[in-house]
C-alpha cells in the first residue's frame, strides 16, 4: 500500500468514527457547550466525575443529575448542601464516591468562586491554564486531559488535543497516534468529537470492530 492511499484509509476511517461515534461527552450529557460560564462549569464537573474508576455512563447520568437539581454554576454548587450534592451524585447512580466528590465539587466550587469569580474564562487567560485546573480539589492530570480535550471545541487554542486515551483509541483502530497526524484527518471544527470517539474505542473493543466493519462495508 503506498502512502497516499494509507492516508485515504486513515480518513476513511476517522470519518466512519466520528459519523458512528463522534458525540462528545458535554453532548452526552446535555452540555450545549458555549464559552460562558455555566456550560464550562459543567464541563469541568463531568471531568472531574469522569476522571474517577467509574463508567462513563454513570459519570454522565451523575453530572446530567447535579444540573438536573439546579447546580449548573460555581454558586449554586456551592450553596447547595453536602447532603444535596450527595444525594444528586447518588441520583445518577455515581455511590462509590459520592461523599467524597459532594466535598470535591462544594470546596472546588469555593475555590473557583473566590479565586476566578466563578468564571473559568479567568483561567484560559492565564498562561499556566493546566496547572491552574490541577489546583481544583479533584481534578487531576485525567481530568484536566478530558476537560481540554473537550473545550478545544471552544477554546480553539488548545487545539489539537489528543491526549493519551484518544491516542490509544487510535492505536487500537491503526490509525496514527501522533496529534500531529490525528489533525489531518479531520477539519479543525472535529477535533473534540473526534477525540471522544478515538476515547470510545479506546474504551469498548466493540467501537472498533464497528469501525472496522463498516469501512470494510464501504471501500
Amino acid at each position: 500500500m503506498t502512502q497516499t492511499q494509507a492516508r485515504t484509509q486513515d480518513r476513511a476511517r476517522a470519518r466512519t468514527l466520528l459519523r458512528t461515534h463522534g458525540e462528545t461527552y458535554a453532548e452526552q450529557a446535555g452540555i450545549t457547550l458555549r464559552d460562558t460560564p455555566s456550560p464550562l462549569y459543567r464541563l469541568l464537573v463531568l471531568s472531574h466525575l469522569l476522571s474517577a474508576r467509574i463508567r462513563a455512563d454513570i459519570a454522565v447520568a451523575a453530572a446530567r443529575a447535579l444540573s438536573d437539581a439546579g447546580m449548573k454554576d460555581a454558586r449554586r454548587m456551592a450553596d447547595a448542601t453536602w447532603q444535596q450534592r450527595v444525594d444528586a451524585l447518588g441520583a445518577g447512580g455515581y455511590r462509590r464516591y459520592d461523599e467524597r466528590t459532594a466535598t470535591q465539587l462544594g470546596d472546588g466550587a469555593e475555590l473557583l468562586l473566590r479565586e476566578y469569580k466563578g468564571d473559568l474564562r479567568l483561567m484560559r487567560e492565564d498562561p499556566h491554564t493546566e496547572d491552574r485546573l490541577r489546583e481544583m480539589p479533584g481534578i487531576g492530570p485525567t481530568g484536566v486531559a478530558i476537560f481540554l480535550r473537550e473545550v478545544q471545541r471552544v477554546w480553539p487554542e488548545f487545539g489539537p488535543y489528543f491526549d493519551r486515551k484518544a491516542q490509544q483509541g487510535a492505536a487500537r483502530l491503526g490509525l496514527p497516534t501522533s496529534p500531529g497526524r490525528l489533525q489531518e484527518l479531520v477539519p479543525h471544527r472535529d477535533f473534540a468529537p473526534f477525540a471522544a470517539a478515538l476515547v470510545r474505542a479506546a474504551l469498548d473493543k466493540q467501537v472498533v470492530e464497528d469501525v472496522r466493519e463498516e469501512t470494510r462495508a464501504a471501500a
